[in-house]
């Protein structure tokens, strides 16, 4: 399925069932979300990466509208829906000051994320977050697509995190966050948790050996 849809670029990457709030201040996207809140429809986050918009984004979800200023700045409340694909760019609209997109929206086979591999991820993420003292960040009700929870606490790059948005498998997420944690996060965490024990030894008398070095 194509449709028309209108984009905001932005140099970050959501992911669906990810909140995002948003300070609006440019005449043209305040014009943007005017039009979206009273068609009571969506719009495309079009993901900005070394200055160009790239092909895939997010389909975004207006939830509230938080606070509306005297200049006619907004701060709005929304929620990552699906990703979406574009195949081609927009740049004039009639009477509107924003661009569009026609996008398609690839199939995006969710099978359910409690597997396996996904506790062992979730695990892994939960324990960095208790080293690193955000342990209350991590969601305790995790959704089907654990993936995407676990991607936003998981330390990615920027173009990590947009090589993520292209995979359209829960399987293939799943399996490119174990990768990473088994090449990135996992030694951070042992290092974390090798200075947390060695802070928490200052002041005590330990027993230690110099081994069998020769004198």
């Amino acid at each position: 399925m194509t449709n028309f849809i209108p984009i905001f670029p932005l140099e970050v990457i959501i992911y669906p069932g990810e909140p995002l709030n948003l300070h609006i201040f440019e005449p043209r996207y305040m014009q943007l979300i005017r039009d979206c809140i009273k068609d009571n429809r969506p719009f495309g986050l079009a993901v900005v990466m070394d200055k160009k918009i790239v092909e895939y984004g997010t389909l975004i979800e207006i939830k509230e509208l938080a606070k509306e200023y005297e200049s006619g700045e907004m701060d709005i409340r929304t929620t990552g829906v699906k990703v979406f694909r574009i195949l081609e760019i927009i740049k004039e609209i009639p009477g509107k000051m924003y661009n569009g997109a026609i996008v398609t929206y690839p199939a995006n086979v969710m099978e359910h994320g409690d597997s396996q591999i996904s506790k062992i991820l979730v695990n892994e993420v939960k324990r960095l977050c208790d080293l690193m003292g955000v342990a209350e960040k991590f969601p305790a009700n995790k959704s089907a697509l654990i993936s995407y929870e676990i991607a936003r606490y998981a330390g990615l790059s920027k173009q990590q995190e947009y090589e993520l948005l292209e995979l359209m498998s829960e399987l293939h997420r799943l399996e490119y966050l174990r990768r990473h944690m088994t090449g990135t996060i996992n030694p951070i965490i042992q290092d974390l948790e090798q200075l947390k024990a060695r802070i928490q030894m200052n002041g005590h008398f330990r027993n230690l050996s110099s081994g069998d070095i020769n004198m």
